[in-house]
């Protein structure tokens, strides 16, 4: 691996990502060898691709999680993340946006668009991240650049994306290719991996190039008035003209540039390595050398600072990584400063001093240990106890904190049980370091239930962890569906309520006696702790009717009750109880006397207080394609959903809704199948209502049937 430094302007740090089966992973495998980086070349279908090194993504053929490397081609260094695609780890392509100055996206030539495509170019257009794409599988039957082409601008790009190259056949022929900046045709020999003859145009194409050709000048020029005003005197710019604002274009994220080629028979990979570092940005085209970097002690003060290696340090730890040698892998961009082995760094986002130990160039899941990381490259810490997922590192000396991305919520959620006791053990450390690894992930122990719940993106990203858990953390798990949190409540006021508790115990008798109303609550009260009060208890009893000593234990007791009544042995909330009057005996009375008499007058006040059942709903927003929209509607009806509002967002639908939470399990394939991949949705919850009459019997069975079986 070379040591020789290279200036930023020769630096580039791109992504290659495709949707599934447009073979993005044997790209990047083509563009290691091309580069020297290996010295054969790694195949997916042979479970041998360099880039996916875990099992699970040999064994599935797919990219799981994002894996860096370092190449070099001719004067440039090309800093390259292999990113999936695939919509179930879309956390991965999130760092990949904020961290990254551009990306290579590949389309399959023999189709549309396809939904994940879609998906991760919004993503981009987001962020302004600059991109190329590049047309596969040329080779293919059925390849049609023109067709692939037209699809991208009509679902992707509008009138950005711009052909700079053709190719002259498709297919089993496709081995000739016309450039459209220089104007020249290329052969590529079937006999040598690096022979490329170029050519004259072939006659029966020189039209069609000459009007692409036009078409490509004229986007490039219309986007600069001084270049339009010559480009209409001359109708024509020179090829180093062309070059220059392309590149300019590209940089400002105005055009895209679309060219063609295969991967998997070798053709035409030299030129796409050209491409991208003709046209992508470098560091300093994309940021100017300045980023804007606040205090962490108030995000309000911000300033700009120069990025150089003699500015303060600026980086970003945008993924961790759990390794069985070295315990975890930070992997981490510099934008200021050089980081350096065995110095001490500030982390602004924990408030924590860590000492850099080892820094590491990273080659998917191979290393080589550096002695130093400089500005706005991305390699590896080894043992940064403190720090996760987008942590700030910064000068102890100049603390400041980098700007920082929100994650998307996780939208599916099951409960996993350990096997054996040995699996308890093993599975908190498990999760705990699944969790650190991906900020979608989240564990949460259920207050109610105590069960472990684990929540995440889709349904393959679980089979992912799950699995990851079998084999890496040797942990045995089932998985289940989580329980719902169903509540209970009362819809009528109940006056009055009188229980009188008189009775022997332990050889004394008990006496307590009390009158209280019940009625529906609908106030946000607040405890001291600023922690809203579900429940409302009040006090009216005047002087000694009953001994103060005793009322915490009535109030106590009825809090008991709420917890443990009444029609399907789920928390009851939202009642106000009023203690009015009783009475007590100055020997027999206790505190456990009046405790009983509270939670029997409770009981008895149920039976005539229209209690009902209350189940969680959800305020659900689907993202969809508008030709979708009448299934996701349906499909919402079908689920008890409500609408809510319905709006437009670019070129998609967007309709919020409320939904019940157990309507919404499964809801994420349900909602893929109906829209071919294409829509998406997020969910928060929002409150509680009544269950309908028909189901909260159901519910009241199924909940009865299976406490008398634990029992």
């Amino acid at each position: 691996m070379s040591e020789k430094k290279y200036p930023l302007n020769k630096v580039r740090n791109i992504w290659i990502i495709a949707h599934i089966d447009a073979w993005k992973t044997t790209t990047t495998e083509r563009i290691l060898f091309y580069t020297w980086k290996t010295h054969k070349i790694g195949e997916v279908h042979d479970w041998a691709a360099t880039m996916d090194w875990m099992e699970q993504e040999r064994e599935r053929g797919i990219t799981i999680t994002s894996a860096a490397t370092t190449a070099f081609w001719k004067d440039m260094q090309i800093n390259i993340i292999d990113t999936p695609w695939h919509v179930d780890f879309t956390i991965e392509v999130e760092r990949s946006l904020r961290v990254l100055d551009g990306w290579v996206a590949v389309f399959d030539g023999s189709q549309w668009v396809e939904p994940q495509s879609e998906t991760v170019w919004k993503q981009s257009d987001r962020y302004n991240v600059p991109r190329i794409a590049f047309v596969n599988k040329m080779d293919k039957t059925w390849a049609d650049f023109y067709m692939t082409l037209e699809s991208i601008r009509k679902r992707l790009s509008w009138d950005k994306a711009v052909a700079i190259q053709l190719p002259i056949w498709a297919e089993s022929e496709f081995t000739w290719i016309i450039d459209l900046v220089t104007m020249k045709a290329y052969i590529f020999e079937w006999n040598s991996w690096e022979k490329v003859t170029e050519i004259d145009v072939p006659a029966d194409m020189l039209d069609k190039a000459k009007e692409m050709r036009a078409e490509l000048i004229e986007k490039v020029a219309s986007l600069d008035d001084s270049l339009m005003e010559k480009y209409f005197e001359t109708w024509d710019l020179s090829i180093e003209e062309i070059k220059k604002w392309l590149r300019k274009w590209v940089c400002a994220n105005e055009l895209y540039a679309v060219l063609c080629w295969s991967a998997l028979q070798n053709v035409w990979v030299q030129l796409m390595i050209d491409a991208a570092c003709d046209y992508l940005p470098s560091p300093v085209d994309v940021n100017n050398w300045i980023i804007t970097v606040m205090d962490p002690d108030d995000a309000e003060i911000t300033e700009e600072i120069k990025v150089d290696e003699n500015s303060p340090l600026a980086a970003i730890a945008f993924k961790i990584m759990t390794d069985p040698f070295v315990w975890k892998l930070c992997f981490t961009r510099v934008y200021a400063w050089t980081l350096r082995a065995w110095s001490y760094v500030y982390n602004a986002t924990s408030w924590e001093k860590e000492r850099i130990w080892r820094l590491l160039q990273m080659h998917a899941n191979n290393r080589q240990e550096v002695q130093e990381i400089s500005a706005w490259h991305i390699w590896a810490i080894v043992w940064l106890k403190d720090t996760r997922t987008w942590d700030t590192i910064c000068d102890v000396n100049k603390k400041l904190m980098v700007e920082s991305i929100e994650f998307p919520e996780p939208v599916i959620s099951v409960s996993v049980e350990p096997k054996s006791k040995a699996d308890q053990e093993r599975m908190g450390l498990a999760l705990s370091k699944l969790a650190e690894e991906d900020p979608s992930f989240k564990v949460r122990t259920d207050d109610e239930t105590w069960q472990t719940v684990i929540s995440w993106m889709w349904e393959l990203h679980l089979d992912i962890i799950v699995d990851r858990m079998k084999r890496e953390f040797k942990v045995e798990c089932s998985v289940w569906a989580p329980q719902v949190a169903y509540r209970e409540t009362i819809k009528n006021p109940v006056k009055d309520v009188e229980h009188k508790y008189s009775k022997q115990t332990w050889g004394r008798w008990q006496f307590g006696h009390v009158i209280i109303s019940f009625e529906p609550y609908k106030e946000a009260d607040v405890d001291d702790n600023g922690v809203k009060k579900i429940n409302k208890f009040v006090n009216k009893i005047v002087g000694w009717i009953i001994p103060k000593e005793y009322i915490p234990g009535v109030e106590k007791w009825l809090d008991w009750a709420y917890a443990r009544w009444y029609l399907a042995w789920y928390p009851m909330v939202d009642i106000k109880a009023t203690l009015t009057f009783g009475s007590y005996h100055e020997v027999d009375s206790s505190e456990l006397a009046f405790r009983i008499a509270a939670s029997k007058a409770f009981r008895d006040a149920c039976k005539k207080a229209s209690p009902v059942l209350l189940e969680p709903i959800m305020k659900v927003e689907v993202n969809t394609p508008e030709e979708y929209m009448w299934d996701v509607l349906w499909q919402i009806n079908s689920k008890r959903g409500r609408i809510e509002e319905m709006g437009q967002r670019w070129q998609a639908k967007i309709i919020t809704c409320y939904v019940p939470l157990s309507e919404m399990f499964g809801y994420a394939t349900d909602l893929r199948s109906a829209t071919q991949w294409r829509a998406t949705y997020a969910m928060e919850f929002h409150h509680y209502e009544e269950v309908p009459t028909n189901i909260a019997m159901k519910i009241r069975e199924e909940r009865w049937f299976k406490l008398d079986d634990e029992d």
